[in-house]
């Protein structure tokens, strides 16, 4: 009789710990997933922080090369300007001469 107590507590001491091995692998899943979703947030966070600095740095080298670029126009145009000027004056002269002459 003796032996038949013993065996069913020890059947319940086995499943007992059955029970408490399953809650605790719940309770590890259960932190491996929240700290998988920690890490998806964080990296999502990180993307989206790399992402506006490559948007600034972009935004940043096209308004100096649009400044660069109007620049260079500026300074085209006034050299034509310059060329179209002198070539102007000496036109004028010779149909100013050709009309007297």
């Amino acid at each position: 009789m003796e032996l038949i107590k013993k065996i069913k507590q020890t059947e319940a001491q086995a499943q007992e710990t059955i029970e408490q091995a399953k809650a605790h692998a719940a309770e590890l899943a259960e932190k491996g997933q929240q700290n998988r979703l920690q890490t998806l947030e964080k990296a999502e966070q990180e993307r989206k922080k790399e992402i506006d600095v490559a948007v600034a740095e972009a935004e940043k080298q096209g308004l100096a090369e649009v400044k660069k670029l109007k620049e260079k126009n500026k300074k085209k145009h006034q050299e034509l300007r310059n060329k179209v000027d002198s070539k102007m004056a000496a036109a004028l002269a010779k149909i100013m001469d050709y009309l007297r002459g």
